[in-house]
């Protein structure tokens, strides 16, 4: 029977759950992620948790932080003040916002405290500081 192996592309369903059981993510109601290994696309734990999986095995991994999106990095934190913000924006916890860095490449944001004169916004991926488990299913082997 075939087993992936580094560098396989491969077919998988997943469902990603946060370690208090909440899911994040899903591919069941959709398309299975297609992707090849050993190219960078995936978090180490994920590629980890496929290698040597068999056709339609179906299996539970657990990532932990380190080999997810890592720790939470309090240099991704920045204070921005409100005068900075477009006039009709009502900035919430929570909210996505994005910007441009020096190099003209988009930064992705979260709002995380929002004070009288300023808000704190966040580019640590949201998952940082999170260890994970996905429910995989192999369905196919390229």
């Amino acid at each position: 029977m075939s087993q992936v192996k580094e560098n396989d592309t491969i077919k998988v369903h997943y469902t990603g759950k946060l370690s208090n059981g909440q899911v994040f993510d899903s591919s069941l109601e959709r398309e299975p992620l297609e992707v090849e290994l050993g190219k960078g696309m995936l978090i180490p734990g994920f590629e980890k948790g496929i290698i040597d999986m068999k056709l339609n095995e179906k299996k539970t991994i657990n990532i932990p932080v380190a080999e997810a999106y890592g720790d939470v990095q309090k240099e991704l934190m920045y204070e921005v003040k409100k005068e900075q913000l477009p006039p009709d924006m009502a900035p919430e916890v929570g909210m996505g916002l994005a910007s441009k860095d020096e190099n003209g490449r988009e930064v992705q944001f979260r709002v995380a405290a929002v004070n009288d004169d300023h808000i704190i916004v966040d580019a640590n991926h949201p998952l940082a500081g999170q260890d994970l488990t996905f429910d995989l299913e192999l369905i196919e082997i390229k």
